[in-house]
């Protein structure tokens, strides 16, 4: 197989069309099971963000003149297969709403990497508006990890003296 820069784009490309519907599957498992408001709504804020990501992958893919599709993306079945795991493991515990930004955050990590390749690429492919639309994605994931940073400085502080509070009463 001839591999070229185009076709590496187009295949990650693909991989993140993926990605982005596996997380439209996960982030109301997240929502329900998140026990504070603020958690809740960035969670549902960024539901609604995927869901329109999608859609602007799907202009990325027409400005290549291709059809969009989906290529199984390993990445983030793990990604969101562990942090599934780290969730059901604190549900019932002080822990969980910092279990779930732990979880969302290691998610935006990795579409924030991604997503800069991908944006890069175009650039060097003289995709113009495919990069455009990629900054838009990624300008999305940056300002959603910013808002799970600032949620998990409180969280991890009300878990942190649940613990402690729980601990003295012993």
């Amino acid at each position: 197989m001839n591999s070229t820069l185009k076709s590496l784009f187009l295949d990650q490309l693909a991989d993140m069309y993926d990605s982005e519907h596996r997380i439209t599957k996960a982030l109301p498992k997240l929502i329900e099971t998140a026990t504070c408001k603020e958690l809740k709504t960035a969670l549902e804020s960024h539901l609604r963000e995927t869901e329109g990501q999608i859609g602007i992958l799907e202009r990325v893919f027409k400005t290549f003149d291709e059809k969009p599709n989906q290529t199984r993306c390993d990445a983030i079945v793990g990604i969101l297969s562990e942090g599934d795991t780290i969730v059901k493991k604190n549900k019932k515990a002080p822990t969980v709403n910092a279990a779930i930004i732990a979880a969302a955050q290691k998610v935006e990590h990795y579409e924030i990497a991604t997503y800069g390749c991908l944006r890069a690429w175009a650039n060097t492919l003289g995709n113009n508006e495919a990069a455009g639309l990629l900054e838009e994605i990624l300008d999305e994931e940056k300002a959603a990890d910013q808002s799970l940073n600032e949620l998990s400085e409180e969280k991890n502080e009300e878990a942190l003296e649940e613990v402690e509070v729980g601990s003295a009463r012993r």
